[in-house]
């Protein structure tokens, strides 16, 4: 391969992973904006916002996602894992084409959707919320075994920093869910009060974009390293990023 054609490669890749972080970063920050100027308050889930005015934001940008995700080929199977990034990528994506087409629980209790009227109005929020863990799980995984192979002792630990709170923050909503659903008195007051599954959504999400935005940073120094003659050494190894 010619060194123009894995320039040409790397700026693919970047692209690919500088706008899984910019919609990653952008998402919560969108709904926050909206749900203040539009309805004076925020939803308390950011799935929530699929019942609102913006939900067209909601879904459009989690199949972005998922589109972006599923194009994403990474690297090959290293020694000692179990899924490569292609396939990691590809069950991440699916996953969040289903939290953007199945929707939570419905506060009219009316089918509004397609996938509503084919598995029914209370079966959706089942695939939603699998679909949820499978995505956040997926998205962990990048980040603790993936993205913190690489080389570089700074972006190895950002990587393993954003895996970290992805995990905390997804252990964080399974249990203000169940306080939310189950709980009574003041601990489940104030998961209500303080949107505090919004906010654990948000971070997790957050943490996601961090770490693509990260990578693709990462791109960026492969292709001065093209410029500079060094960039067929660099391919050599497997995570210099």
């Amino acid at each position: 391969m010619g060194e123009q054609q894995r320039q040409d490669m790397v700026l693919s890749y970047h692209r690919v992973r500088t706008a899984l972080g910019v919609l990653g970063m952008s998402l919560p920050m969108i709904l926050v904006l909206g749900g203040i100027l539009d309805h004076k308050d925020i939803a308390p889930t950011i799935s929530d916002f699929y019942h609102t005015t913006y939900r067209d934001i909601f879904v459009g940008t989690l199949c972005a996602i998922g589109v972006f995700l599923i194009c994403y080929r990474g690297y090959n199977r290293a020694p000692g894992e179990v899924i490569d990034d292609d396939w990691l990528g590809t069950i991440a994506g699916i996953s969040a084409f289903g939290v953007a087409l199945f929707p939570n629980e419905s506060p009219t209790a009316q089918i509004a959707t397609m996938t509503q009227n084919m598995v029914g109005i209370g079966i959706s929020p089942i695939f939603h919320y699998s679909s949820a863990l499978v995505f956040f799980t997926c998205l962990a995984v990048f980040c603790l075994s993936k993205f913190a192979r690489c080389v570089n002792p700074v972006r190895r630990r950002i990587y393993r920093f954003c895996g970290t709170v992805i995990v905390l923050m997804l252990v964080g909503i399974v249990i203000a869910s169940s306080i939310r659903v189950f709980g009574e008195g003041p601990a489940r007051d104030l998961v209500i009060r303080t949107d505090l599954i919004f906010w654990l959504e948000a971070v997790g999400i957050w943490a996601f974009g961090l770490s693509w935005l990260v990578k693709g940073k990462a791109d960026i120094t492969l292709v001065r390293l093209t410029k500079d003659g060094g960039l067929k050494s660099t391919l050599q190894q497997p995570r210099s990023e």
